[in-house]
């Protein structure tokens, strides 16, 4: 398979059509992400400091959607980082289409997630399942600067907590 360049790939926010597009990818990307119903994505997406969108010819292909801290979410992994944590943006999931991966996709928008929060301060963290395992999102996270900060067995799953450090300011943007 070769890989196709990610040129053609265009990160944006979400926009409220966006709805019906996103719940599939996040659905077929279980159990990387848990199965929602539109109410809870659109629920998270309104609580999100940002979701991304990358879209190809114009058709989302990926979304990236990311929670600060202080938020009232009810999630164990997001109540772990906040007990440990503070000031940090969360990437409570990420789904890209299995058709169009290859492209640098969710490469693309970690690092426009990393460009919007520029400046801000705030660590990123997010967790990658151990069981059911995930080496491949435990090796991308890891190449993008991500460490393992804790680790948390639930039963059915265990997880692996991760954290990037804040990314400076650009100083192009603060001139």
């Amino acid at each position: 398979m070769t890989s196709r360049p990610s040129s053609s790939v265009i990160v944006r926010p979400f926009r409220p059509g966006d709805l019906s597009k996103l719940l599939p990818l996040n659905n077929a990307s279980v159990p990387a992400v848990n199965e929602l119903t539109a109410e809870d994505l659109l629920d998270l997406v309104n609580s999100a400091i940002v979701c991304l969108v990358a879209d190809i010819d114009d058709t989302p292909a990926g979304f990236l959607l990311c929670i600060g801290d202080g938020t009232n979410y009810d999630s164990r992994n997001y109540r772990w980082l906040s007990e440990r944590l503070s000031n940090f943006a969360y990437t409570d999931r990420i789904a890209v289409d299995a058709e169009q991966r290859g492209r640098k996709i969710g490469e693309t928008l970690y690092d426009s997630l990393f460009r919007h929060l520029a400046g801000s301060g705030r660590s990123f963290v997010c967790e990658v399942n151990e069981r059911p395992p995930n080496p491949g999102s435990l090796r991308f996270h890891k190449r993008l600067g991500f460490e393992e900060i804790g680790r948390a067995d639930h039963g059915e799953k265990a997880v692996v907590y991760l954290k990037r450090p804040p990314q400076p300011a650009d100083p192009e943007q603060q001139a």
